[in-house]
Parts: structure tokens; sequence; C-alpha cells
């Protein structure tokens, strides 16, 4: 069974930087994707969950929302097992709740969060001045 812990939110004032973490254990293929979604305010549903960037297992592909392009980098730590999401120029409207979750690499435009088998438990992010 495949376990993820995410880290690193907080509160940050509009342009500032916030590098989030999610560490990896269990069995892992090369086959899959890590993929960061994000969950803003009063909406509670999965589906609800916005697709944000993505990595694949092996580094070296990565996927990211027109919304945080040129703003966001996706990177992973082979030798931690653990995938970053280093968030800079950050406005208000990134304010969510950050989970990681792995799916098979499938990138077709976006990911989808009802096609993820695994979930971290969220980390949030509130931008605000």
């Amino acid at each position: 069974q495949v376990q993820l812990v995410e880290s690193g939110g907080g509160l940050v004032r509009p342009g500032g930087s916030l590098r989030l973490s999610c560490a990896v254990s269990g069995p892992m293929f090369s086959s899959y994707a890590v993929v960061w979604f994000r969950q803003a305010p009063g909406k509670d549903r999965k589906f609800d969950r916005e697709f944000v960037s993505a990595i694949s297992w092996s580094g070296l592909s990565t996927y990211y929302a027109d919304s945080v392009k040129a703003r966001f980098t996706v990177s992973r730590d082979g030798a931690k097992n653990t995938v970053y999401l280093q968030m800079s120029s950050l406005k208000p409207e990134d304010t969510a709740l950050y989970y990681c979750a792995v799916g098979a690499h499938r990138y077709s435009g976006s990911y989808y969060s009802g096609d993820m088998d695994y979930w971290g438990q969220g980390t949030q992010v509130t931008v605000s001045s």
C-alpha cells in the first residue's frame, strides 16, 4: 500500500513562496505519477479538487495547470522518495488545501481526482496579507 504524507503548508503573504513536500512510501512503479491537487475553500467534494502539477515517478516528465505555470515547480528527490512543489509569486487565489496523490502516469491535458489511487491527508496553504 502506497502512503503519502504532505508537509510545508502555512500562511504566506501575496508574492511570497512556500515549498510543499510529499513523502512517498510503499511500492511505486515507473508507470505511476505523483500529482498535486488543491481544494479551494467552500469546495468540499473530492470531485472539486483542481489539478495543479504532476511529475512522473521517473522524474522525466512534469506537467502544470495554466494557472500555476511559470510560478510553481515540481521536482522529485529519488533518494528520499519525496516530491516537492515549489510555489512562488503566490496569490490569494492560491489559497487551498493541497493534496498529493498517486495514479497512473497517463496525462491527457490534466489529471482528474477520480483517477487517483492513493491520497495524502492534505496541507493548508493560505495566502493573505
